[in-house]
């Protein structure tokens, strides 16, 4: 599990503006998926909440960058759609910082 999930940092912008903007040049993408979930930039809250719920699975760790561990965690979500899905999502542990940092989710295997 990551530490202090409690603090996790999941910007709504992140969510709104990335993962659920129909019009962003990469985002778009992710957007139509969770479009057929039932989530929308007007209720990223619901996705943030969703999110949050898994971080008590395990973390694997990924990639070691200037920047800090990139960590995975998977787990499933019951969506607005009444779909469970496994959601896939990317966090980073900066260096010097012990607080998550939500990067992005993605549709499991």
């Amino acid at each position: 599990m990551l530490p202090n999930i409690d603090k996790a940092i999941i910007p709504p912008e992140k969510l709104r503006d990335y993962l659920l903007s129909p019009s962003h040049p990469v985002g778009k993408f992710k957007a139509a998926y969770f479009r057929t979930l039932g989530y929308t930039s007007d209720n990223w809250e619901r996705l943030e909440a969703d999110i949050r719920i898994i971080l008590d699975n395990e973390a694997t760790a990924k990639e070691h960058t200037k920047y800090g561990q990139k960590f995975e965690v998977r787990g499933y979500i019951s969506s607005p759609s009444d779909r469970t899905v496994l959601l896939v999502t990317a966090w980073m542990l900066l260096n010097d910082e012990n607080i998550p940092r939500f990067i992005t989710a993605y549709p499991g295997d």
